[in-house]
């Protein structure tokens, strides 16, 4: 009989354990307060329950799974050997020989799913398949495929699908339900008394900072240029005032073009138009959340580019004075305020703790590599931490990110500069501040960022928004999101409730 080892389970994840045992369970808690030792506590029973079975645990990232790995042979009594961490770097030989000879499996689902493909492995003896980060489960995604395999299968199994946020709309929650047969579901909010004294205070600030006369006349010539484009497309349907016309309303409108193709031939110079505006409204939200670099970048990127939308932007002359301008205030060395401001904050971290460990939030590569640059040249020691290499972009291993963090943890530098692939389930200790160098619209990714501090001790949040621009804006958008998510949850998990009791 395997037992755990090494920590004392906290009330609720016991209360929440005994349904999993039970039933296939949406688990929704707050970052940090410990899901994956509720997916040990489950796998435990089920091993002992169940003769002859596996555990498998699947998680989106190497980091996240290593992480996994790690809790599972501190936590448990199962032996080390028989618990395997399974990555695309082994050869698919390897990985079938310790799929075989393990209780307990951790690995990404695309890693499995391709195993799977090629008979290399079933899920036929499988008991407990846990699916962290769940709120990836859509209709195509690896966890969703797994999920509909093991279904499939004779055996006694349970799925444990784990979250520390579903998304808000009802309809997403649902098709997460769906898509991994979810009968019950758990959630536990920063109110609810059982899990309140394990939760850690969190303080959120933000920070406006004003946008250079230099980029506003910058801005200007863009904003000119996009409203242009944007009155072109009344004659397409688009019948919003140009004011409030935003990027959703851009994207609407393409989808509905690109059907009308074959029967109107206008279509295609409508969709230019809107590829121009899309590009466009792209530049000026990097001008007002990131700054000259990035923006630069895409221009550049434009040069590359064969569509006519990109050398119709190209050709303008409001886009060639903006380059010649772009280049004139480099030499100048002028940058968005943020830089400075963010170099502010972290000093004064610093200053109140010589061993604080701040995360620094950033959407784009060319942001996150301006920051670490910015930072160590200013005696601050950063990393920067990105996903793996694209065509655009020269990336991270998966082994380097693994690094990078172990020397985190360990404090040989103090800060992390990380784009969106530290936002889910990275563990890092006493992370003193996550700043967030622009605002996101998405409540998934508020949520994961905001909670990789507060774990073990109290934390702070900091935003930096430009003032009068979509940072403000992305700001408020993803905090209403987040507070519908939780409502929406509570209905739908009264929903579920309800139709059991008629079954």
């Amino acid at each position: 009989m395997f037992q755990i080892k090494n920590f004392q389970p906290r009330p609720y994840q016991v209360n929440i354990s005994n349904q999993a045992i039970n039933f296939n369970t949406l688990v929704v808690l707050p970052t940090g307060t410990g899901k994956t030792k509720i997916a040990i506590l489950t796998a435990i029973n089920r091993l002992n329950n169940i003769q002859n079975s596996k555990v498998l645990i699947c998680a989106p990232t190497k980091p996240l799974s290593s992480q996994i790995h790690k809790e599972f042979i501190d936590f448990t009594d199962i032996p080390e050997q028989r618990i395997s961490l399974l990555t695309g770097s082994l050869k698919p030989d390897k990985r079938k020989q310790l799929w075989d000879l393990s209780f307990v499996i951790i690995a990404t689902p695309q890693t499995i799913l391709k195993d799977i493909q090629n008979n290399k492995i079933s899920l036929n003896n499988l008991s407990l398949l846990v699916l962290d980060e769940c709120h990836r489960s859509r209709d195509n995604y690896a966890t969703t495929i797994l999920a509909d395999n093991l279904t499939k299968t004779q055996v006694d199994y349970k799925i444990l699908a784990l979250t520390a946020s579903p998304g808000s709309s009802k309809e997403r929650i649902e098709q997460i339900c769906k898509n991994l047969f979810i009968e019950k579901i758990e959630i536990r909010t920063d109110d609810d008394e059982d899990i309140k004294e394990f939760l850690q205070k969190k303080d959120v600030q933000w920070i406006n900072v004003h946008l250079p006369l230099e980029y506003k006349e910058i801005h200007n010539i863009l904003n000119q240029l996009y409203k242009e484009k944007l009155s072109s497309l009344h004659n397409f349907g688009l019948t919003k005032p140009i004011s409030i016309i935003n990027k959703k309303d851009l994207l609407s409108l393409q989808f509905v073009l690109r059907k009308q193709i074959p029967q109107n031939k206008a279509a295609f110079w409508g969709i230019s138009i809107l590829s121009q505006c899309i590009k466009l409204n792209h530049m000026l939200e990097l001008l007002e959340t990131q700054g000259l670099i990035p923006l630069k970048t895409f221009i550049e990127k434009l040069k590359t580019e064969t569509t006519k939308s990109s050398k119709a932007i190209l050709s303008s002359t409001k886009i060639q004075k903006i380059e010649i301008d772009i280049n004139t205030l480099q030499l100048k060395g002028v940058k968005h305020p943020k830089i400075s401001k963010l170099k502010e904050l972290i000093n004064e971290e610093i200053a109140k703790d010589k061993n604080a460990k701040i995360i620094v939030f950033a959407n784009f590569r060319d942001t996150v590599k301006e920051i670490t640059d910015e930072l160590n040249i200013s005696d601050i020691k950063a990393e920067r931490f990105v996903g793996q290499a694209n065509k655009s972009y020269k990336g991270l291993k998966q082994s380097e990110q693994v690094e990078i963090l172990r020397n985190f943890n360990e404090s040989k530098f103090q800060v992390l500069v990380a784009s969106s692939v530290a936002e889910e389930g990275i563990d890092i200790s006493e992370v003193r501040a996550v700043i967030f160098f622009e605002a996101v619209p998405s409540e998934l990714r508020r949520v994961q960022r905001m909670g990789r501090t507060a774990r073990t001790q109290p934390g702070k949040v900091i935003f930096l928004l430009t003032k009068d621009t979509r940072d403000e804006a992305y700001y408020w958008s993803a905090l209403r999101k987040e507070r519908k998510m939780k409502t929406t949850l509570l209905s739908i998990q009264k929903e579920i409730e309800k139709q059991a009791k008629l079954k």
